[in-house]
């Protein structure tokens, strides 16, 4: 089914990312990397790549480096129609790549960006929700103040009554806020959602459902206690899917991954993937989301959507920056069992 036709809107921070280069510590760097970024643009540059008509929703400052993130979004297909313009400045974080068994490490200086100071006055949500299928948000939104929560609830509101999918990566950052606070914000913002997405350790910080057996530290995960807390999310929030992501972290340099989706009577997992070396796993989760929403949105059988959002976040493993740059046929050809890496010539 082409969705050639179909619109997904996504509302959140854009970012700058600093990386020193290959595998160097921070305090070792005498340059970095730059990329522009944020958790729901990734989704959008995903969709983009597969055909979806993608649009964000943010706001930036009216300065060069604001045009720059823009100009960036925009060479990868995503409509910026809706990016506001004003605020004091674009929030960054620095990223160090890990190693074998040195874990990544992320530094966030995001205090008075544009997007955290914007609230209500600054999106027209019925313009922006009109004639689109999808809107999506994650939990770094909601974590950057008050007035990005009630621009937020307003656009949820205004998804609703024009009948659009709603999804949410739970994606909870603790260097961003406490469990406290977002247990209390994200558990009025997740029964306005049709499709939750979450990762191994989220559900147990934010809503205290843990997978009994698994432990994360050790890469040790039961597949079975991912099935029970996917039924007690939908249970609770009234949530017609959830989604979960499936990593074993067996060092910074080699994961296994896979996913889970539950439709509130069926669980489908994905097959595993074993990934090593890991080149950059930042964005993993976007990807993984993207590929889920892309499978909705084109009618996908609940195995084959999350097939498809596994095969695709395992590609993006393979790549430096935090957007997946992979086509459609070389996500399918993964499914179908092409893992070789063999040149293609």
């Amino acid at each position: 089914m082409s969705t050639s036709r179909k619109s997904f809107v996504a509302f959140g921070d854009l970012l700058v990312r600093l990386n020193p280069k290959g595998q160097q510590r921070i305090v070792q760097a005498e340059e970095f990397e730059v990329r522009f970024t944020g958790a729901e643009a990734n989704v959008a540059v995903s969709l983009a790549n597969f055909g979806v008509t993608a649009f964000v929703v943010s706001k930036v400052p009216d300065n060069d480096v604001g045009q720059a993130c823009v100009n960036s979004l925009r060479r990868f297909g995503v409509k910026t129609d809706y990016v506001r313009r004003g605020g004091e400045r674009l929030g960054l974080f620095y990223l160090e790549t890990g190693a074998s068994q040195r874990p990544s490490k992320v530094i966030y200086d995001r205090a008075h960006t544009a997007f955290a100071q914007s609230g209500p006055d600054d999106y027209d949500w019925a313009a922006i929700l009109e004639g689109k299928d999808w809107f999506h948000f994650s939990g770094t939104a909601p974590a950057l103040g008050s007035g990005v929560v009630q621009a937020l609830e307003e656009g949820l509101a205004a998804a609703k009554a024009r009948g659009l999918t709603v999804s949410c990566d739970l994606n909870y950052r603790a260097k961003l806020w406490s469990a406290d606070e977002a247990r209390r914000i994200m558990g009025c913002l997740v029964p306005q959602v049709d499709v939750l997405l979450v990762n191994e350790e989220d559900a147990q910080k934010v809503f205290g459902i843990r997978a009994a057996g698994s432990d994360v530290s050790t890469g040790r995960l039961v597949e079975e206690s991912y099935r029970q807390v996917a039924v007690q999310l939908a249970d609770r929030f009234d949530l017609r899917r959830v989604a979960i992501t499936l990593r074993e972290s067996i060092s910074a340099s080699a994961n296994g991954w896979a996913g889970l989706l539950y439709d509130g009577g069926q669980h489908y997992v994905s097959r595993k993937y074993l990934i090593e070396p890991v080149i950059d796993r930042v964005g993993g989760g976007d990807s993984f989301a993207a590929g889920l929403i892309y499978g909705l949105l084109s009618g996908f059988e609940p195995q084959r959507c999350v097939d498809f959002a596994a095969a695709a976040s395992c590609l993006k493993h393979t790549i430096n920056g935090d957007v997946n740059l992979v086509s459609f046929d070389e996500v399918l050809a993964l499914m179908g069992g092409d893992g070789s890496g063999r040149i293609q010539r």
